[in-house]
């Protein structure tokens, strides 16, 4: 029958065969000749509007920051750390030449300063003496008994006596050191920089000493600010001027020092570490600018004014006390006057700010980082 299953399956199958046969083939065609038609214009023909963006120029411009000098406070204190060390120990000195005669005290012994630790027997200078004359009537000269004097060996310092290097009978010559007083007393020794020297002109006499874990902060007096000479420890062997530095060692070597005294009431330590104030004056009501703005930081300097049209005027000061951070101008600049924060060309460091201006006149800032 012509309407049958089989004449129905036999018009399905024709047209499958159909699609198969042309249908799809063509489809396939239209889509690969798009797709290079795509291919062909983005290889030879750009976009204009991606190429015109792309030659665009930036028309921003980098606005340096600026600070205005204001009147403030300022207190230059200088803080520096440093250790704790035991005084040097004083040397125990033969007073003159002879031989050891009696010794009073013994090694690890406390003494008092004065206290005799021992003598040295010196024999006397004997003179001739004339007698009468003899047989042939010439002078006869006679020398006498030898006799002898004593002489006391003191202690230089109170202390403990941490060496004694002589015996009952030994030979000594005046100036060998025959010992050491290690006196009970320490002090807080820290380095100074040459830029933290300008700050301390003023010669300050004693510094505030914080302890971390120790007692409460203390004044430490009898400040002494010491820079060793050329050539000046050389043969010292660790005793006198050199060893006056407070047993710093290779620390201090080189460089100049602090150290201040430790009071006797303060129970210490050698080998704390230790954070010592120095207070060298400070001001109320001053005008001050950043450090940064100034090239040079002593006494005088140079700051960039900022004028009303912008330009930029290199512009001499005279400088006072510093805290590390602002800087007391004593002269050259008024009032709300616009300078530079930054002196100009000087390498920047992070944490500063910087800030663009935008062709729109929108300003965007950012702080530099590494």
């Amino acid at each position: 029958m012509p309407g049958g299953p089989y004449a129905r399956a036999t018009r399905t199958r024709s047209a499958v065969g159909v699609w198969r046969k042309w249908i799809f083939p063509t489809i396939r065609i239209v889509l690969v000749a798009v797709i290079a038609i795509a291919l062909a214009k983005l290889a030879f023909f750009p976009d204009r509007a991606e190429a015109e963006s792309e030659a665009l120029t930036p028309t921003g411009s980098v606005a340096e920051p600026q600070v205005a000098v204001a009147r403030g406070s300022i207190a230059n204190d200088v803080v520096l750390t440093g250790t704790v060390n035991a005084d040097a120990a004083a040397p125990v000195k033969a007073t003159a030449t002879g031989t050891v005669d009696e010794v009073f005290v013994a090694a690890g012994q406390k003494v008092d300063a004065g206290q005799k630790i021992y003598d040295i027997k010196v024999p006397d200078e004997p003179e001739p003496v004339e007698a009468a004359p003899g047989p042939d009537g010439q002078p006869v000269m006679t020398t006498p008994e030898p006799t002898f004097h004593f002489e006391k060996v003191l202690a230089p310092s109170a202390g403990v006596l941490s060496s004694l290097d002589v015996i009952e009978g030994q030979p000594v010559a005046t100036g060998d050191v025959t010992g050491q007083v290690a006196p009970p007393t320490f002090n807080v020794t820290a380095t100074l920089s040459p830029e933290q020297q300008y700050r301390l002109t003023s010669a300050p006499a004693e510094a505030v000493v914080t302890i971390a874990g120790g007692p409460a902060p203390f004044t430490c007096g009898g400040l002494v600010i010491s820079t060793p000479l050329s050539g000046s420890g050389a043969g010292a062997g660790g005793s006198g001027a050199a060893g006056g530095a407070g047993g710093t060692g290779g620390e201090a070597s080189g460089g100049t020092t602090v150290r201040c005294s430790v009071p006797g009431d303060v129970r210490v330590f050698p080998g704390l570490s230790a954070q010592a104030k120095i207070s060298a004056g400070s001001a109320d009501d001053v005008l001050v600018v950043p450090v940064t703005a100034v090239e040079g930081g002593a006494e005088t300097g140079v700051v960039w004014l900022v004028t009303a049209d912008g330009e930029r005027v290199e512009q001499p000061v005279k400088l006072g006390l510093s805290d590390g951070t602002q800087v007391e101008v004593v002269e050259g600049v008024a009032e709300g006057d616009q300078v530079l924060e930054f002196v100009p060309g000087a390498p920047g460091g992070t944490g500063q700010e910087s800030c663009v201006q935008g062709p729109d006149g929108s300003m965007m800032c950012g702080t530099l980082t590494k």
